[in-house]
């Protein structure tokens, strides 16, 4: 009955569009909604990740790594808005992923107004190998947990605006255990990124306060990205262990 009602706004999204109602009050309603976010996302790592090749191996030009740090202001800004309207309608998805794309936000646009000085050119390889391996492990994320997902929305078990897999059943293990290595080594590269920012700071002509702010996001993002995904596996990893070892008691 609940679902059938409109919900007045959060606070966030009151801000950014004012009284229009976001509410999606039937069911294919919010499915369409849903599966337009996972288009929006797939498309996007696909252009983000042609973006960052082209710039990694092709171009060298800061007027067009300007354009390519504006998209993905945009994206992440989207993305926050996208996913408040899917909160508002019942996704679970909630504390640090929701926090990690706010970050992702102030840090595309730190890396936009950073000037084209020697700190940046000094630092610009090391971004853009990560955002063509960030934009690889992306499409690994996507495809994986569209996988997860609708498979537990057939049989009943997530509800239909969830977006992140929260929990893990035992048949799910041996794609995760193939994702994993993939997200720890994304991880340790941002926080190999703070320590190159770091030690840029130190850079007898660096002036730019860019290069601190960049290095700290990055550290942030390595620490909750690495905690949250950490926490997550070991608790759900101790409940698959659990029932394997009930099954066994029984057989």
């Amino acid at each position: 009955m609940n679902e059938s009602l409109p919900k007045e706004n959060s606070l966030f999204l009151s801000v950014i569009l004012g009284r229009v109602s976001v509410s999606l009050l039937t069911r294919p309603d919010r499915l369409s909604y849903k599966e337009e976010y996972e288009r929006f996302k797939l498309n996007l790592s696909l252009i983000t990740l042609i973006f960052a090749i082209t710039l990694c191996f092709l171009i060298e030009q800061r007027f067009i790594d300007a354009l390519y740090h504006f998209l993905l202001v945009w994206y992440y800004c989207t993305l926050v808005i996208r996913e408040s309207i899917l909160r508002q309608n019942g996704s679970r998805i909630k504390g640090w992923w929701v926090t990690h794309h706010y970050l992702s936000v102030v840090l595309s646009g730190t890396l936009l107004i950073w000037p084209d000085s020697i700190t940046y050119q000094l630092f610009r390889p090391h971004f853009m190998t990560f955002s063509v391996y960030m934009g690889f492990v992306q499409l690994l994320q996507y495809y994986y947990q569209s996988g997860c997902l609708y498979r537990l929305r057939a049989l009943g078990e997530k509800r239909d605006m969830d977006i992140t897999v929260e929990g893990f059943q035992q048949w799910m293990w041996r794609g995760l255990q193939f994702l994993l290595p993939f997200l720890y080594l994304t991880y340790m590269f941002q926080l190999y990124l703070s320590y190159k920012l770091y030690g840029l700071s130190k850079h007898p002509q660096c002036d730019e306060w860019m290069v601190g702010a960049a290095g700290a996001i990055f550290f942030l993002l390595f620490i909750g990205n690495f905690t949250t995904t950490s926490r997550v596996v070991f608790e759900k990893s101790r409940k698959v262990l659990a029932s394997r070892r009930q099954a066994n008691h029984k057989d």
